[in-house]
């Protein structure tokens, strides 16, 4: 077993990830949480930042109402990353006899590799605790969560969007899949970019994943670019609201022995912060490059399910 670990930080290490272990990362579970921060009853978690003043102030950066579409289209067919596909079924159409008017229905898995969608806070857990402790036994049923469900953000989101363009940072055109990006790519993009995280912001991180699929395909089982479990404490040191990617946040493999999903399950019970899953990033890196501005309002809402684990949704940044 000790040969095994060797073997695996000496991988880690040659793929550029720092050395981290599960010890490390149950660390960082309770040393930079945000449970208890906004009390104990608290189940809207780092939303809680984005309060009126953040929200008039992310208003204020639409200069010439410019707006860009973060959602991938609906993928209706199936592929290696995509086992089940979005389904739009017409239930009456232009040859349907008798018909009044046109209606159709949608069957969507909103969770993996394909959609774009928001993850609440009850999607993941932590020693079988959710965010600020709660008991996934108790609270996630066959019916849902009764307390962290994606309908308590029905408000919405409304906040400074930043872009974080990482193969913008290094001169390329994606990230192949297994890249980590490290804390020092994120300050790194901060320097770059003249700006410095905000509480209360939500951060894009393009990895450039989608212009790597239409060149290359679908991608390959188990490897995407994103960020090391490492970047744990930077977020938590940048207190932001929102955390979302192109792809699934993570990188995978995640380099650390043990756990899969560090920063998704970090994210969503240490920080209480959603996650924007498979959003499309080229359009507004594009946009944003022109501009040379990579901040903007971003707007969101999930539909409003009592009890729903995550929700489709199509986040609007406007310039």
């Amino acid at each position: 077993m000790q040969r095994l670990l060797c073997s695996l930080l000496l991988a880690a290490a040659a793929a550029g990830f720092a050395a981290e272990t599960k010890a490390d990362f149950d660390r960082w579970m309770r040393e930079l949480s945000n449970w208890g921060r906004w009390g104990k009853d608290d189940r809207t978690g780092a939303l809680n930042l984005i309060t009126p003043a953040k929200r008039k102030a992310a208003a204020r950066l639409v200069r010439e109402g410019v707006a860009v579409s973060l959602s991938r289209d609906a993928e209706k067919m199936a592929a290696q990353d995509n086992p089940r596909p979005f389904l739009h079924e017409m239930l009456s159409h232009g040859r349907t006899p008798n018909a009044g008017s046109h209606s159709d229905s949608f069957t969507i898995a909103h969770h993996g590799l394909a959609h774009t969608h928001l993850d609440a806070w009850c999607h993941f857990f932590h020693d079988g605790k959710m965010y600020n402790g709660v008991e996934r036994s108790e609270d996630v049923t066959e019916k849902g969560s009764n307390s962290l469900s994606v309908h308590n953000a029905k408000q919405g989101i409304f906040t400074r969007g930043v872009l974080m363009d990482i193969p913008r940072l290094r001169g390329v055109r994606y990230l192949e899949p297994g890249t980590a990006i490290m804390p020092s790519d994120l300050e790194a993009w901060e320097k770059k970019a003249g700006l410095r995280i905000e509480p209360g912001d939500a951060i894009l991180i393009r990895t450039g994943r989608w212009a790597w699929r239409a060149e290359k395909g679908p991608w390959p089982a188990g490897k995407l670019a994103g960020l090391h479990g490492s970047c744990a404490r930077w977020l938590k040191s940048r207190d932001i609201a929102v955390l979302g990617s192109d792809a699934a946040s993570d990188v995978g493999p995640s380099g650390i022995e043990g756990v899969r999903q560090p920063v998704h399950v970090f994210t969503l019970v240490a920080l209480g912060a959603p996650i924007l899953d498979n959003l499309d990033l080229e359009a507004v890196s594009e946009a944003a490059a022109q501009r040379k501005r990579w901040i903007f309002l971003l707007t969101t809402a999930p539909l409003a399910v009592p009890g729903a684990t995550g929700s489709a949704l199509n986040p609007i940044a406007l310039f």
